[in-house]
């Protein structure tokens, strides 16, 4: 069934060329696939300009289950055509800018790649550039500059990694059951049930990281760590890493129905003591590895804690559908993205030391890094949509669509869940009452995998996210109308 909704989908294109944007020197390269229970199907694919990728021209087409188009989804890019492929400025001149637009990155080495840039809309010949070395800690650390290959002019730049800021004092999950692998007279930290396997970095810089380096932790009791902050013993990092790693893989599976990052039951690599003195957690999809950090050694332990391995696992899984850019609104969706499954995680865990809760790396964080019911509480985030927060940093305008999140799933006012009380303002002044959280992650999770693409934007996502209501609980159904009244409440209309 799959491989005829992928050949019915490129059919459906070529027959719709029109509506797709979809013309001469053009192909399809294919992302994903999605089946719905009925028999319909959604397929993602990627686009090239002459063999060149098109940023910006992805689209995904939906049909029922007799393969008849029945709508569309599609990024900024309809023409992906631009008049010639031979670039004006050379490849050398585009990575030296993008060196110099990287500063403190060390050991810095830049890739530039030809591609039709088309993310605004407007096709037109780049040099997309990473630049990628070492940061301070240790961490990866990088940019993606890309600039016009006619002109020279930097059309845009932004991190090359995804990774969240801990600075607080990790709490630990207590004790936990871990899934390990019996080998050579003792165990592993290997997860025979889920693929992943949990390493010892030894404090290597992370950027020289892959999933072969760092060495197998083994017991021989197959009893783990301590339970102390800033352990002595190496293997209590390692407890949270991977137990977080489960839940993260059990909550996308037994909840969405996705087995793994990729969605092909693949396990990743989970490295603990990354670094020096590097107090955050990454995730790498060129590795397929997750990367946790000691912390700074004084205030700040290793940072394992559920939210934050959830968050940046999260960042593989809309790697791996929608991509959203890491720039622009679409660059706060993806943060969004990340915050929103991340705290699912949490609730999905029911953990007696870290409870599910609207508060977004309060464990390592006290008393939270970011929170939901009300962002612009951290001094930074955006509450409620306006023109300009596509400017802000990523991290801060996602404060719209968590603010979204909370809303839909709580409603306005004041309200105490779990032992932690919220007071969520909108900004229409309307009053709200919430359906839920399984409900709006299970609908954001088909609006990522199945209507976003990688310019979406809050108006985008709103239709992305309504479209999902519509397939899962019916057009003007309470769940529907919630999730629109909750748009409406961070003004995003």
């Amino acid at each position: 069934m799959r491989e005829a909704a992928i050949s019915q989908a490129r059919a459906n294109v070529a027959h719709n060329a029109g509506v797709f944007g979809f013309g001469a020197g053009q192909d399809l390269v294919l992302k994903d696939v999605v089946v719905d229970a009925d028999g319909a199907t959604h397929v993602r694919f990627d686009r090239t300009f002459q063999g060149l990728p098109v940023v910006g021209g992805d689209l995904v087409v939906h049909q029922d289950a007799k393969g008849r188009l029945k709508d569309s989804s599609r990024a900024a890019a309809h023409d992906a055509a631009v008049k010639s492929t031979v670039p004006k400025v050379t490849a050398q001149s585009g990575a030296a800018g993008a060196l110099a637009a990287a500063p403190g990155v060390k050991d810095a080495v830049s890739s530039p790649e030809l591609v039709v840039w088309a993310a605004d809309g407007t096709p037109r010949l780049a040099w997309r550039t990473t630049v990628e070395g070492t940061g301070e800690h240790g961490q990866p650390a990088g940019k993606v500059v890309v600039t016009d290959a006619t002109t020279g002019e930097q059309i845009e730049s932004y991190d090359a990694e995804h990774q969240a800021a801990g600075t607080g004092n990790s709490e630990y999950t207590g004790t936990v059951t871990i899934d390990t692998t019996a080998a050579n007279g003792g165990y592993t930290l290997t997860d025979p049930v889920r693929g992943h396997v949990t390493k010892d970095a030894n404090n290597v810089a992370a950027s020289s990281l892959k999933a072969s380096s760092g060495t197998a932790i083994t017991s021989t009791t197959n009893v783990w760590g301590d339970g102390k902050k800033f352990s002595s013993d190496r293997t209590t990092a390692a407890v949270d890493a991977h137990a977080n790693t489960a839940w993260t893989y059990d909550y996308y599976k037994n909840v969405h129905g996705r087995s793994g990052i990729k969605n092909d039951g693949k396990g990743a690599t989970v490295f603990v003591h990354v670094g020096t003195n590097w107090d955050n957690a990454q995730w790498s999809d060129t590795c397929f590895c997750m990367m946790t950090g000691d912390g700074d050694g004084t205030t700040d332990p290793e940072q394992v804690d559920l939210d934050t391995m959830g968050h940046e696992m999260t960042h593989g899984v809309t790697s791996a559908t929608a991509n959203l850019r890491y720039s622009g609104e679409s660059g706060g969706l993806n943060e969004s993205t990340s915050d929103i499954f991340g705290t699912m995680v949490e609730w999905y865990a029911n953990n007696s030391v870290d409870k599910g809760d609207y508060l977004f790396s309060d464990q390592s964080t006290p008393p939270w890094l970011r929170r939901f019911d009300k962002p612009s509480l951290d001094g930074r985030s955006a509450d409620c949509w306006s023109s300009g927060v596509g400017k802000l940093d990523v991290h801060y305008s996602s404060g719209v669509g968590n603010h979204w999140f909370y809303l839909a799933s709580e409603g306005s006012g004041t309200k105490t869940v779990n032992g932690v009380t919220y007071t969520s303002p909108t900004c229409n002044n309307s009053t709200l009452a919430g359906i839920g959280n399984a409900k709006v992650a299970k609908i954001w999770y088909r609006a990522l995998t199945v209507y976003m693409t990688s310019t979406t934007t809050y108006k985008g996502a709103r239709s992305a996210s309504l479209n999902a209501a519509r397939d899962l609980y019916g057009a003007g159904s309470a769940e529907y109308n919630a999730v629109a009244a909750a748009w409406s409440g961070v003004n995003v209309n």
